[in-house]
């Protein structure tokens, strides 16, 4: 791990399915003082954060919980930590859970409590099954100790928490078609509006929310505002998970203050800014950037600035010897194989792209095919949901950083 480490601060110095240990470095001492100086001073405190949400939206996490809590409701009202971890070099949700899942419940019981929620799912990809009978177990610990059900902590509050198995769908990871796939039904999304937080699942108020993010709130009450901020820059506080992957000699987990360039995350990883060519950041949604841009800072501004984004966390490196087009090619196969093919834009669009994808890939392809892949990412904007909207990021960056790539692949040029 990185020096940065208020997420990660306790990490290693307990047995993680412990919950004897867990409480002997603090925990559910965050619990603790949301419960006592109750919810609208804890959303305070989170918004004074200046937290976004860490599963890619970036949303203010404090109004989404105020947004939740006002949200009319006559019937349950739910929290879903989104552990549907599913684009290719994304797994720090992954590393979350292994190492700090109490950390996890925790948080998810203080957002509970923000949102005026009574039921709860940690909602898990079907890949990650491996990890569900120890979620499982750390689940009944935390009821044992009082931490969830009845009366929590003699609080007056109450709160049950379930785990969930997803059926190994990534457009399960968007809102609806969250709370669909809990119902028992195919994962896909329903038009908006009414929006997830007024009528999402069971037909009931819906707080949908990362595992990352409700990491970082129950450290954010175990320890300070004070402390959070202390890291990052003025304009984005805090620090974050990411996964690195590629063509680097130390792949894994980092914890990063925001402000962290982009050269220096490369080279935390081991690898070798003279050989990098291009990077994706944010997931298989995410930008394929120049290494041009490598003194970019890892911040929601700064990311934007070049065209990318933040998203699930993933940095994904890849040097002299990956060709764009075929790199790009893959993610298209992800998505026209994870399309859920409920909307037009993205069922079609995903199928037209991916066959242009292969011709470029061979060298098949045609003046023609540029204008059309143009055409068809435009398309994809109109889709339903946002997997089939910010899907065509790395395509146009990708277009953007290495158009003489793409002229490569075309017959008679």
């Amino acid at each position: 791990m990185s020096k940065a480490n208020f997420i990660t601060k306790e990490f290693g110095s307990y047995k993680p399915y412990s919950i004897n240990e867990y409480i002997s470095v603090g925990g559910f001492k965050g619990l603790k003082k949301a419960l006592s100086q109750g919810y609208e001073k804890t959303i305070e405190d989170v918004s004074a954060s200046g937290l976004q949400g860490r599963g890619g939206a970036n949303y203010p996490t404090g109004k989404k919980l105020a947004q939740a809590r006002s949200a009319k409701g006559y019937g349950n009202r739910y929290v879903l930590c989104n552990a549907d971890e599913g684009e290719p070099g994304t797994f720090k949700d992954k590393y979350l859970l292994l190492n700090g899942i109490y950390q996890v419940i925790e948080g998810i019981i203080i957002a509970g409590y923000c949102a005026g929620a009574n039921k709860g799912y940690i909602y898990v990809r079907e890949e990650y099954t491996f990890m569900h009978k120890d979620i499982e177990y750390a689940i009944s610990q935390v009821y044992k100790k009082g931490g969830l059900g009845e009366n929590i902590l003699n609080s007056g509050f109450n709160f049950d928490l379930k785990l969930f198995s997803g059926g190994g769908s990534y457009i399960c990871g968007e809102g609806f078609a969250m709370c669909e796939s809990i119902e028992g039904k195919s994962g896909r999304p329903r038009s908006k509006p009414p929006y997830v937080k007024e009528c999402g699942l069971f037909n009931d108020p819906t707080l949908v929310i990362n595992t990352e993010t409700v990491s970082v709130i129950a450290n954010l009450m175990k320890y300070s505002v004070e402390e959070f901020v202390s890291y990052g820059v003025e304009d984005c506080p805090g620090t974050k998970m990411i996964s690195v992957s590629g063509n680097v000699s130390n792949p894994g987990v980092f914890e990063v203050e925001f402000g962290t360039s982009l050269k220096k995350i490369v080279q935390m990883a081991g690898g070798n800014i003279e050989d990098v060519k291009f990077l994706q950041i944010g997931g298989a949604s995410g930008a394929i950037i120049s290494s041009k841009l490598l003194n970019a800072p890892y911040t929601y501004s700064g990311m934007k600035k070049v065209m990318g984004s933040i998203g699930s966390g993933a940095v994904v490196v890849c040097d002299k010897t990956v060709d764009v087009i075929e790199y790009l090619a893959v993610v298209e196969e992800f998505f026209h194989h994870e399309s859920c093919g409920k909307c037009v834009p993205c069922r079609e669009g995903n199928r037209q792209l991916s066959l242009i994808m292969q011709r470029l890939k061979t060298k098949k392809a045609k003046i023609n095919d540029l204008r059309n892949y143009v055409k068809i990412v435009n398309a994809l904007d109109a889709s339903l949901c946002g997997s089939g909207r910010t899907q065509i990021v790395p395509f146009v960056t990708a277009y953007r950083y290495f158009m003489n790539d793409f002229k490569s692949k075309i017959q008679g040029v």
